[in-house]
């Protein structure tokens, strides 16, 4: 087993077109749409940060600026709110600036999360990091991040997070074959297949938006071949860390329970949505109210 060096990286993939959202994500990207009060990437900086995370790196594309612009300063707007003295509207705007220390480089091609992964290898260097997909909104009452880090600390691999899906939806995301680890609560991944049919996959246990890698995935994704889509897939690379041997190989898993929501779907980006707004302290008793009388006319 290797030793472990701390975890203070996070690599944020931002350069996807959105067209699922068209045309909503025609001129604005599909990561600032709005999740109740705040755009759907903040929320995912925020979980980066909750765990240690301080250093973030996006990887973005063309008309992505405005998630540079979002996470930056606005002296001017604040000091506008400072002297009107809407002290909370002030506190919501510096809150996403005092996130992290936040980078950015652009992925030139769109050659696929992998390569995506590997755009992030210069500022990550020789230390394990985090990957967290900006499509992937995990509730921030059910931590994922700091029980992977954990079990990245105790075994000094790789970790992904995985959750159950029903059989026929496995075919839209990456699956995992795992065999359990004795006294543990997190399993050994024995292989990867992304995409595969409902008579192919492994299991029903879907890999979900977060990842903690060792820095070997970088040498991996090197040479790792376009695959699926054409594209270079990080569940090529993780599938080798998982089945070879020496430092930085092994690939561990934590299940994954709680709420997610993929921002990237339409009828999960709406559920989150709602979901959150009923939690919200000022939205939430007239939304409940409306929701109750929404759901009874329907009913009708």
């Amino acid at each position: 087993m290797s030793i472990s060096r701390p975890i203070t990286k996070a690599v944020v993939p931002a350069a996807g077109l959105g067209t699922r959202f068209l045309p909503a994500t025609k001129a604005m990207p599909k990561e600032m749409l709005p999740v109740v009060d705040k755009p759907a990437i903040q929320y995912v900086v925020a979980e980066a940060a909750r765990a240690g995370l301080s250093d973030v790196l996006m990887i973005t594309g063309r008309n992505k600026r405005a998630l540079e612009d979002h996470f930056d300063r606005v002296p001017s707007l604040e000091a506008s709110l400072a002297a009107k003295d809407d002290q909370k509207k002030l506190s919501l705007v510096e809150e996403a600036t005092a996130l992290g220390d936040i980078h950015y480089i652009r992925q030139r091609d769109p050659r696929g999360l992998g390569h995506a992964v590997l755009c992030a290898k210069q500022h990550v260097g020789d230390e394990p990091f985090a990957v967290l997909l900006g499509d992937d909104l995990i509730h921030e009452n059910d931590d994922l991040l700091s029980t992977m880090i954990a079990v990245q600390e105790k075994t000094g691999g790789s970790v992904i997070a995985l959750m159950e899906v029903e059989p026929d939806q496995i075919s839209s995301y990456g699956c995992a074959d795992v065999a359990p680890v004795e006294d543990e609560d997190f399993v050994c991944v024995r292989g990867l297949v992304e995409k595969p049919s409902v008579e192919e996959a492994p299991s029903n246990l879907a890999v979900i938006g977060r990842y903690l890698l060792h820095p070997r995935v970088f040498q991996i994704l090197e040479h790792t071949a376009p695959g699926r889509g054409n594209e270079i897939q990080l569940t090529d690379a993780l599938e080798e860390l998982a089945t070879s041997e020496g430092e930085g190989s092994g690939v561990h898993a934590v299940v994954f329970r709680g709420r997610r929501y993929d921002t990237g779907d339409k009828l999960s980006y709406l559920q989150a949505n709602i979901s959150l707004a009923v939690e919200n302290e000022d939205l939430g008793p007239g939304l409940k109210t409306w929701l109750k009388s929404f759901v009874q006319d329907l009913d009708v």
